[in-house]
């Protein structure tokens, strides 16, 4: 068992590690009643009681209200959805651009690309992994109208600052809570701060119906807008004497009862399953603070902190190999853990041929666009660095995994210190390794 895995001995862990949702009975008794009663959706695309949904949909964006303290919850078919839904509620359109982080799902940045409207990438804070305030005004122009806030990892951004930014430069702010739900800012939920907060109930997020979202807001006009363009807007618009139709060309991005009935039972759970990651996340950071090389997540009094990702800065001339080998080495024995996160989105052909819409290269070609944006290498190096050399994910604080479990995790770090020589005498570079 000394002997690394990768390099022919056994494994720390043998066991994988669950990496899927658990579904309680209340899910299940809930999804077997819409079942039972045989209406799956009760949304109709017209004026009157079926425009806001079923049972399930109301009953879940009651919930959601009560839980985060806010006037108006929508619940859609993804998060993506919600995303939408908040940048077309909040005027966002052809010609307009939207402060983003780089370092993020790329649902975030192409939400914006779905209003016609171009993203402009503000690079992150390397403590944090969120967007770094201090750049965001640089950044800043005539045509900027929003800033999206993305809560990265499960750690608040800096609202504060954020929103003071905002209201000097009367800009709407949307926060992206995707990856944390029940995270705390300063006494306050995230989501709560800006002008939207959406959420995501994907498969692998904290709590989940396999795809689902919702949104917050206290603005009675928002939240009606995001409403009409969920369900097919431009049909029931005419009959509610709204003088501004613009951005209300609906979609279908209507929840189930279904998706519904089970976000309630996961719902009601957020507290239980944020306070099992932190209680994993902690004890692993007790477990690993030993360790020369490794910068581990970033603890601050103001917040809550719920560990969607529980996220290393991995300082490869310390510890004396490369990420990349660590991350295999880790992996052989057995532990689920990832290198880096997701390219910094303005690196994808998207971005890099400016081609979204037609063949045109709409909307950055736009015409009523009168910007040039630079989605060149190097405009966010932090971000790149972050991807590419430092940030090291481990998966495994999450529920139903035990204190057990982060020992074994744990463990395979000891393992790989203590045989740091052998893998640097039989890995000088990455190109064996790429081999593997």
């Amino acid at each position: 068992m000394d002997r690394l895995a990768i390099l022919g001995g056994g494994k720390i862990r043998r066991k994988p590690f669950v990496n899927h949702a658990i579904i309680e009975q209340e899910e299940k008794e809930r999804v077997k009643n819409v079942l039972e009663k045989g209406l799956l959706s009760g949304f109709i695309a017209s004026a009157g009681e079926n425009f806001l949904g079923g049972e399930q949909v109301k009953e879940f964006e009651s919930l959601i209200r009560k839980y985060f303290n806010m006037e108006f919850a929508v619940a859609v078919n993804s998060a993506t959805a919600a995303l939408h839904i908040a940048l077309g509620a909040c005027g966002i359109g052809p010609g307009d651009e939207v402060i983003i982080t780089p370092y993020t799902m790329s649902a975030s940045a192409t939400a914006i690309i779905m209003q016609n409207a171009i993203p402009v990438f503000v690079d992150i804070d390397e403590n944090t992994f969120c967007i770094d305030w201090k750049k965001i005004e640089e950044r800043i122009t005539d045509r900027t109208k929003a800033i999206i806030v993305v809560h990265l990892f499960g750690l608040p951004a800096e609202m504060d600052e954020i929103m003071a930014i905002a209201k000097k430069h009367n800009l709407r702010v949307i926060e992206d809570c995707a990856q944390a739900p029940g995270a705390i800012y300063k006494g306050k939920p995230v989501g709560t701060f800006g002008d939207v907060g959406i959420f995501s109930l994907n498969q692998h997020k904290t709590i989940t119906c396999g795809e689902g979202g919702f949104t917050l807001t206290n603005n009675g006009d928002l939240a009606l807008r995001m409403q009409l363009i969920r369900n097919h807007g431009e049909v029931i618009v005419g009959g509610m004497a709204i003088n501004d139709i613009s951005n209300i060309v609906g979609f279908n991005y209507r929840m189930t009862e279904l998706e519904a009935a089970v976000s309630i039972g996961q719902f009601k759970r957020l507290d239980f399953l944020n306070n099992h990651r932190i209680k994993l996340a902690e004890y692993l950071t007790d477990r690993l603070s030993g360790f020369k090389g490794l910068v581990l997540p970033r603890k601050n009094k103001n917040t809550k902190h719920v560990y969607f990702f529980y996220t290393i800065r991995f300082k490869e001339k310390i510890v004396g190999i490369s990420r990349s080998i660590f991350v295999k080495a880790l992996q052989a024995e057995g532990i689920p853990c990832a290198a880096g996160y997701v390219k910094p989105i303005y690196l994808e052909p998207l971005y890099q041929r400016k081609t979204a819409y037609g063949k045109r290269g709409c909307p950055f070609a736009c015409s009523f666009y009168e910007g040039i944006n630079d989605y060149s290498r190097g405009i966010c190096p932090v971000a790149e660095r972050m991807h590419e050399k430092e940030s090291l994910i481990i998966t495994a604080c999450r529920h139903p995994h035990t204190e057990g479990d982060i020992d074994d995790v744990a463990s395979a770090f000891k393992k790989l210190y203590d045989n740091i020589d052998d893998l640097k005498r039989e890995f000088r570079n990455d190109e064996k390794l790429a081999r593997l």
